[in-house]
């Protein structure tokens, strides 16, 4: 057996592992589903409201692809607070296993998940709306969901360093993370609505040219080639943040054995 084909079939064992995890606690699970399909469909009813079917696709489209992004960041983002939950922090980062094999392994399951989240809410969508994407360039939305993936992969895997590091407070700040990324990615506006500080730091977030590769592709019909300018920040963040992540990662997790921090529960 290859190293590759092993450290692949370790992988898979930390998806299984999510996977049962998720149905032991189904109970949660149902419950944030119909949190996250009542949320969806209250702000979509705002476009409603104001009787205007742009407005109406621009926040569906937030709303849906927002909840997928924050999805997979934040399962990445408290991979150290599952372990810690379930008491297995100690043993699984002394099992002699690579670390990006656990982070693959996460970042495969957290994608999964938040797909079929995401497909669920569209379906409902679809069911309590008249939504039309007739002229929408499904292809467009499909790249951009995928490099849309691998930058929040990155920043997860930067964010998944605080609750190592700060055992009582890193949940908190990873929450702080996600909702700052919420701010300034336009998901329920366009950025031009910010002020113009806010503006220039919303150029710093995967979301806002996620965001808007998915609304030009779904409601202008725009291909990816006319959307570049999009493309590729998306593209230079999942080069350098999910190595980086990995790295420093690994740097935080010998700080954390050195210092004791994993034998912390709170």
């Amino acid at each position: 057996m290859t190293i590759a084909t092993r450290e692949l079939r370790a992988s898979f064992a930390f998806v299984e592992r999510n996977f049962n995890l998720t149905k032991r606690y189904w109970g949660w699970e149902v419950a944030w589903l119909v949190y996250s399909i009542a949320a969806a469909l209250a702000v979509a009813f705002i476009g409603v409201a104001q009787d205007d079917p742009g407005l109406l696709q621009v926040l569906v489209i937030g709303t849906i692809f927002w909840n997928y992004l924050s999805i997979v960041f934040g399962f990445i983002g408290e991979t150290v607070t599952w372990e810690r939950w379930e008491g297995t922090l100690e043993y699984t980062f002394m099992a002699p296993i690579r670390r990006y094999t656990q982070l693959v392994g996460s970042t495969f399951f957290a994608v999964a998940y938040a797909l079929i989240q995401m497909v669920i809410i569209l379906v409902v969508m679809i069911l309590f709306f008249d939504l039309e994407f007739t002229g929408g360039n499904f292809v467009t939305a499909g790249v951009f969901i995928l490099l849309g993936s691998l930058s929040f992969v990155g920043v997860g895997m930067m964010a998944a360093i605080l609750p190592l590091l700060y055992v009582e407070r890193g949940d908190q700040m990873v929450f702080v993370i996600q909702s700052i990324i919420l701010l300034f990615s336009g998901v329920y506006y366009t950025t031009d609505v910010l002020p113009e500080w806010m503006q220039f730091v919303s150029q710093f977030s995967p979301g806002t040219y996620v965001l808007n590769g998915i609304r030009g592709g779904l409601i202008h019909g725009t291909p990816v080639t006319e959307l570049l300018h999009n493309v590729w920040p998306l593209v230079v963040m999942g080069i350098v943040l999910i190595p980086l992540g990995v790295y420093v990662f690994g740097i935080a997790e010998r700080y954390a054995k050195r210092t004791g921090k994993l034998k912390r529960v709170g």
